[in-house]
């Protein structure tokens, strides 16, 4: 098979998805009346997903926010390839997908936890090494690189997972609950990190969360979903520049449009 020439338009496609691996300007995703169904232990179907559309342009952060049951893990799942739709269709650069668990190697060390991407695809180990130790300067990891993961806070080890995610090399980032398990404190701190990593190392990022201020503050865009099935009832644009806060007003306001989208109240 001869090699595609640089700039040549590639496409592969795997049931209803259709992973592009062109140019800059189709590094996005395009979710078109997606339904997903499964069957449960009992047999019986259970419709995760209904007619969801949505989409993310290139370099554009989508965060979905929804209550937990709602399908999100299985949008990511989609637009990732590892399942394929039962209605709709899914168009999508190749998309790395984190976990909500860092599920970190404990044998390995932070360091070669971060480059099994790069060995995984041929590259040998001293060379996987010295292309992240940059990053691991870059993104607050310096100093910890042979650190065991039993040796690392909670908020470095997730640092460690999205390091993974980056050098797994793909345009689209679908980022399942990063900080659902963090302490308040660590959660606000990796938000703001996050925030910057994504300005320093530019991506497609689809985050899903249940959340609805880390939608906010991280978001581009919001699309808030329903209850299982899952659906889309609203989208936000969020036009606030970078970095953002708690408390200032916009955020404030656009926290309440979406609590009503999902039609809850707001506490406070």
């Amino acid at each position: 098979m001869r090699p595609q020439a640089a700039g040549a338009r590639q496409s592969e496609s795997v049931g209803n998805r259709t992973a592009r691996t062109d140019g800059g300007e189709r590094e996005g995703v395009i979710v078109s009346g997606v339904s997903r169904h499964f069957t449960d232990r009992r047999g019986n179907a259970v419709q995760a997903l209904h007619e969801v559309s949505l989409r993310a342009a290139p370099h554009e952060v989508l965060t979905v926010v929804g209550p937990s049951g709602c399908g999100k893990t299985t949008l990511l799942e989609l637009i990732c390839g590892l399942q394929s739709p039962d209605a709709g269709a899914v168009e999508a650069a190749p998309a790395a997908l984190m976990a909500q668990r860092d599920l970190l190697l404990p044998w390995r060390s932070a360091l070669d936890n971060a480059v099994l991407p790069l060995q995984i695809a041929g590259l040998p180990r001293k060379q996987a090494r010295a292309q992240a130790l940059p990053l691991f300067r870059e993104l607050g990891l310096e100093g910890f690189e042979n650190a065991r993961p039993s040796e690392l806070s909670g908020g470095m080890r997730q640092r460690v997972a999205f390091l993974r995610t980056l050098l797994a090399g793909k345009p689209v980032l679908c980022l399942d609950e990063p900080f659902g398990a963090l302490d308040a404190i660590t959660r606000m701190q990796m938000q703001s990190w996050l925030a910057a990593a994504l300005a320093r190392q530019p991506r497609t990022v689809v985050l899903v969360t249940h959340d609805v201020e880390e939608a906010v503050l991280l978001g581009d865009r919001v699309a808030v979903m329903s209850p299982r099935p899952g659906r889309v009832v609203q989208e936000l644009t969020i036009e606030m520049p970078r970095p953002r806060r708690r408390g200032e007003r916009e955020i404030a306001n656009l926290r309440e449009q979406a609590l009503r989208a999902l039609g809850a109240e707001d506490p406070q």
